[in-house]
């Protein structure tokens, strides 16, 4: 009997390898092999013109603690932070308004902010183009209305790029919020209102606590990608904001700096990294349930 069931248990790991097998292939080739590349090239040296010379040298992780590099790259956390903070703010008391209404408009409001979303989100970029330009939709209808008399300069600003990479990333701080909101145990609202808890004293006592765990997850899924999203700034910003994802993709597609561009990659892997460890290290298992 004890036999048979040792054989049991080795098909059924034999299975579970068979089985994944195909998903350690396509990471290995697909994640594992092309990081490795990254991370050999950033110990390489940049030939005179734009080659890759196979010459060790640390050189390419010297020039990261330069002042105008180390610029770049605390203006990217700012940014990032910057959104993650007014995604907070506005997604917390929408996700909160959808979790307490009826379910036929839970489903409206969902759509209002899924829809747009079935557009690549290089074009709706573009479309904020046409929106903030001097002779967009907004300083058209303003001076129209005799409000201004000038154009404002609306794109190629901090304040568009904030714009952009909010509109972008809102829905990811909205469904984490909303999960966890949903989850929340009413009684105990209830019973903090029997004990003759104020509104704000529930909400900080009760409600905020309970919903850390979707807090925690939509920071996590708002900030990380920020630090990539290069065409957002890149078209809203302009030569007027430089990120750390411009900054890699000028350094491979137009200073042909591939070594140097390799070696801010991994920089930008270990922030996010150092990120989500510090995320799963003061979490618990709610918030891999709401991730």
């Amino acid at each position: 009997m004890e036999k048979a069931k040792n054989v049991n248990k080795k098909r059924r790991e034999t299975g579970h390898i068979v089985t994944i097998s195909p998903v350690m292939l396509w990471m290995i080739i697909l994640v594992a092999i092309p990081l490795l590349i990254v991370v050999a090239m950033g110990f390489l040296t940049r030939g005179s013109y734009g080659q890759i010379v196979y010459k060790f040298t640390l050189d390419n992780y010297k020039m990261l603690a330069q002042p105008i590099y180390l610029k770049i790259l605390l203006d990217s956390l700012w940014i990032a932070l910057l959104t993650t903070a007014i995604c907070l703010v506005l997604g917390y008391p929408f996700a909160y308004f959808v979790a307490n209404v009826s379910a036929k408009y839970k489903i409206l409001l969902f759509m209002l902010i899924m829809v747009p979303f079935w557009t690549n989100s290089l074009v709706r970029t573009y479309a904020w183009i046409i929106i903030l330009r001097t002779t967009g939709v907004i300083n058209s209808y303003l001076m129209n209305f005799g409000i201004i008399h000038q154009p404002l300069q609306l794109l190629y600003t901090n304040g568009a790029v904030l714009l952009g990479l909010t509109y972008t990333l809102f829905p990811f701080m909205v469904l984490p919020l909303y999960s966890s909101l949903e989850a929340l145990d009413k009684s105990y609202i209830e019973a903090a209102n029997d004990l003759g808890a104020s509104p704000v004293q529930t909400f900080l006592r009760i409600t905020l606590p309970l919903t850390m765990p979707g807090i925690a997850a939509g920071v996590v899924l708002v900030f990380i990608p920020t630090l990539g999203l290069f065409y957002v700034s890149d078209l809203l910003g302009g030569s007027k904001t430089m990120l750390v994802s411009n900054l890699i993709q000028n350094q491979f597609l137009t200073a042909r700096n591939w070594p140097f561009g390799s070696a801010m990659s991994i920089l930008l892997i270990l922030i996010t990294v150092l990120f989500i460890a510090i995320y799963f290290k003061h979490s618990n298992g709610d918030n891999l349930e709401v991730l």
